[in-house]
């Protein structure tokens, strides 16, 4: 396993110092998944939820939550988010929705936790906006998929 740069050689979490690193374009995409009665999921789907357009609001949601990461995780960088694009996609098998966030920067740091962060906030957006209906959702699977940029280069989850 690689070092874990978040510590320093005390042990002590610190913000790591990316003032060296290059400036170069840096993208990751996360998906996460909404899983719910079929009951709740026609709810959605339908439109027919009390509190307005869940898909689009917890896209909104989502957008946010990529662009206010540093101020949720502790030790994030805060960075010129360039891009979000949040999207909820219907998943009758499950039933529910699958939930995939891309966000790009060009900056010294990458944007993983901004994407798992999208991802996290517009699903829990979902369960907030119909937990009337249903308490039992599971919010599941949450994870990285794809990141490029920065001198590690390459990701795909397998």
């Amino acid at each position: 396993m690689s070092e874990l740069t978040h510590f320093d050689e005390a042990g002590n979490a610190h913000m790591v110092d990316v003032s060296e690193k290059a400036i170069t374009t840096r993208t990751a995409i996360a998906e996460g998944f909404i899983k719910m009665k079929r009951e709740t999921f026609d709810l959605i789907t339908e439109g027919r939820a009390k509190k307005g357009d869940v898909i689009g609001i917890a896209r909104l949601a989502g957008i946010m939550g990529a662009k206010r990461t540093s101020d949720l995780i502790p030790l994030c960088h805060p960075l010129p988010i360039t891009k979000v694009t949040v999207d909820l996609t219907p998943a009758p098998d499950l039933p529910g929705l699958r939930i995939e966030a891309t966000v790009k920067t060009t900056g010294k740091t990458g944007v993983e936790m901004e994407a798992l962060t999208a991802v996290t906030t517009a699903a829990l957006t979902v369960y907030d906006m119909v937990k009337a209906a249903e308490k039992t959702m599971e919010i599941t699977d949450i994870r990285l998929v794809m990141k490029e940029g920065g001198k590690s280069g390459r990701f795909d989850a397998e």
